[in-house]
């Protein structure tokens, strides 16, 4: 038996079943659903039912209907962005390669400046010591080589002279300017004299014979009595003989022999008599 109903209230029952549907199908929504629970019932199934598609997979490939499983649109775009990523990467490390070739170019560069800067350090130190050694031997040479004039270092003639003997013993070149400087300063002094005479002996030593007999003479001009005069006299004898000035050396041995043979040691005796047998003077 069918109830029919009347289309106005047929139409009323019609909306009142959709607003019904429509409320359980938002709250069907709206509610979460439960979360699986894989208990061993549960994984047997689902290994069954994996079982059953893949023999249906295989009926279908032998019977000619083999099944197509088309790629999801979203693990072709991660893929396509991986292989984006694959080729960006490539391009890092080729530009990581340039620029370690270009580091260790530029590292090979550095090591060559630097060693280039030590070697040039190291002539511009050879040139700086070689400057100094000239500027030095040029500054020497004008001081050896300038005119002397009076000057006093100590301010008296006795201490000129004994720091001039000490610096004679040094540096003989500039020691022999110190005793000129003594003559020049306290000239008709016994400080001069003793000058001259030690003059007289570094020209021996080099061999400057003639110029010792000059500066043995202006030491004994006067026949001064000092107790080195005795000892010149017998150099400047011998200087004289050497120069093959043999009647001047033994007019100088009668001085000698008249003024200081009286308080000359025994070697001074000797050694008078042998100049004398050297220049061929007549017996007193």
């Amino acid at each position: 038996m069918t109830l029919k109903l009347p289309r106005p209230t047929r139409t009323a029952v019609a909306t009142a079943v959709g607003v019904a549907l429509i409320g359980g199908a938002v709250v069907a929504q709206t509610v979460p659903m439960e979360p699986i629970q894989w208990d061993k019932r549960r994984l047997d199934t689902l290994d069954r039912n994996v079982r059953r598609l893949e023999r249906a997979v295989m009926q279908r490939n032998a019977a000619g209907q083999p099944v197509l499983v088309e790629p999801d649109p979203e693990v072709i775009t991660l893929q396509a962005r991986s292989d984006s990523m694959d080729r960006r990467l490539a391009d890092v490390e080729d530009t990581l390669r340039r620029v370690n070739g270009d580091v260790e170019r530029l590292t090979f560069g550095l090591d060559e400046a630097q060693r280039d800067n030590a070697a040039l350090r190291g002539r511009l130190v050879d040139a700086d010591r070689r400057i100094k050694v000239m500027e030095d031997a040029a500054k020497a040479e004008a001081e050896l080589n300038g005119p002397i004039v009076a000057n006093s270092p100590t301010g008296g003639a006795p201490t000129d002279i004994a720091a001039a003997v000490r610096l004679l013993e040094t540096d003989p070149a500039r020691g022999e300017r110190a005793l000129q400087t003594v003559i020049a300063t306290w000239p008709d002094t016994n400080q001069a004299r003793e000058a001259n005479s030690r003059l007289g002996d570094l020209y021996v030593s080099r061999d400057q014979r003639a110029d010792a007999v000059r500066v043995y003479a202006a030491a004994l001009q006067g026949w001064p009595t000092i107790n080195w005069a005795g000892e010149t006299t017998l150099k400047l004898a011998d200087a004289l003989i050497a120069t093959d000035r043999k009647t001047q050396a033994c007019a100088a041995l009668s001085e000698y022999q008249r003024r200081y043979a009286q308080g000359a040691t025994a070697p001074q005796r000797t050694r008078a008599t042998q100049l004398r047998g050297r220049a061929g003077c007549p017996a007193n």
